[in-house]
């Protein structure tokens, strides 16, 4: 009877099955060479550094010269917000005094008026404008609602306090019809008056969320982002709150989707290669782009981005990297330079044996966001993104992050993300 007996499988045995589990190494292998990564990287920036500028200051666009002149916003005080507010109006009331009517030059955002600039690595807007005229049928709502949205700006400057991009919308639904049209008025505003959208003192509501090592003060709270539980910290919508980071992480984890972040947070895999996780939950927000930045600044450490093997997961990781089109004139603030992209890549998909069930076929519409990827300057500049788009392309196949879990619900943790860590394989 004893050799009928089928033997227990333990724990064991089923981790051995895991593809590729075999070859990990220990933890503290791959943290050693975390480690002398993250050292070599750093003498090397501050080599650079030094050789390229005796001053620690980095490259603004103001050092370069460019053929096209561009356009940068700033953060302004409030009573600067209102100063400009007041100026545009009189400079109003001047034109139609003088007969020449009512109309505002307005920045445009049009794709035309981009230009990506290589040395900075990010987009920046040129500084062509055009005219948003009262007296014209075409324009007249969209001026009127410009009206609307700098008297709404000048209201909060005087009272100093904060509302969200919705409670904008609600003061005067029936003009604004829709909250793309208030949202795409308080971004021209924004241009116009050459301020930062943080600066109109209109935020987003939260949607970001990080936990990891880290420590920061949230409005003079102290917050432990290791004790937030598997659900994290919000991101505040205010980065002005934020201050005094502190870390003990080797690098920062950013995450495209909620669901492979609630994984990683429950198998609270920062304390077992020490890191910072964050995701914006799809597409990025104001507030978890500056947030990411303020982190990479101040702390100092490497981004590894974890995104959807498709397209638009290469769409995300570039807003955060090189900046959106919607937001040039604030790249400079919203960019968070040297992202490095850790997977799912669609090299992937064949190198850990994704079963052919996981792999979704793309669209046509997957398949020309691809190849208009591939002529966006910010993507030839990387020889590697260039090299995984061709191939994504060629394949016409696409994969989510979740495809990972085909082997196990904790094979990202477990084996695919130690493993990425140990033979340092992002681009």
């Amino acid at each position: 009877m004893a050799d009928k007996k089928k033997r227990k499988r333990t724990k064991d045995d089923k981790d051995e099955d895991l593809p590729f589990k075999s070859i990990l190494e220990s933890d503290e292998a791959i943290l050693k060479l975390l480690k002398s990564y993250i050292s070599s990287s750093l003498t090397a920036a501050g080599s650079s550094g030094a050789s390229s500028s005796s001053s620690s200051k980095p490259l603004t666009l103001a050092d370069l010269s460019l053929s096209s002149s561009c356009r940068e916003v700033a953060d302004l005080s409030l009573s600067s917000v209102q100063t400009e507010i007041e100026t545009v109006i009189v400079q109003i009331a001047r034109s139609i005094l003088a007969g020449d009517g009512f109309s505002f030059s307005v920045p445009s955002r049009a794709a035309s008026n981009q230009l990506y600039v290589p040395e900075l690595d990010r987009i920046v807007l040129k500084d062509k404008s055009t005219l948003r005229p009262f007296a014209s049928v075409s324009s007249v709502r969209k001026t009127t609602i410009t009206t609307r949205i700098l008297a709404l700006i000048h209201q909060l400057c005087l009272r100093n306090i904060h509302v969200t991009k919705r409670d904008l919308f609600y003061t005067d639904v029936k003009l604004f019809q829709d909250q793309t049209q208030s949202d795409a008025v308080l971004d021209d505003v924004s241009c116009m008056l050459g301020c930062t959208r943080s600066s109109l003192n209109v935020i987003a509501a939260e949607k970001g969320v990080v936990v990891g090592r880290l420590i920061f003060s949230d409005n003079g709270d102290m917050i432990d982002c290791t004790k937030m539980g598997m659900g994290g910290k919000a991101i505040p919508p205010n980065i002005d709150r934020v201050g005094d980071m502190q870390s003990d992480a080797m690098f920062i984890l950013l995450v495209e989707k909620d669901a492979a972040y609630i994984r990683l947070a429950e198998d609270r895999f920062y304390n077992r290669f020490p890191c910072i996780i964050v995701t914006a939950k799809g597409q990025p927000d104001v507030a978890t782009r500056l947030f990411l930045r303020k982190m990479k600044m101040e702390l100092k450490l490497p981004v590894l981005a974890l995104v959807d093997s498709d397209p638009y997961g290469l769409k995300i990781l570039s807003v955060y990297g090189c900046g959106s089109k919607n937001m040039s004139y604030d790249s400079a603030n919203l960019t968070t330079p040297d992202i490095k992209w850790l997977g799912i890549r669609p090299s992937d998909l064949d190198k850990y044996k994704i079963p052919e069930q996981c792999r979704l076929p793309m669209t046509e519409q997957d398949i020309k966001t691809g190849k208009d990827m591939l002529e966006e300057d910010f993507v030839k500049k990387n020889p590697g993104w260039v090299e995984e788009l061709n191939l994504m392309v060629k394949t016409k196949q696409k994969a989510e992050i979740q495809a990972l879990s085909s082997f196990g619900f904790q094979y990202l943790s477990e084996v695919y993300l130690p493993l990425k860590l140990q033979q340092q394989d992002w681009l």
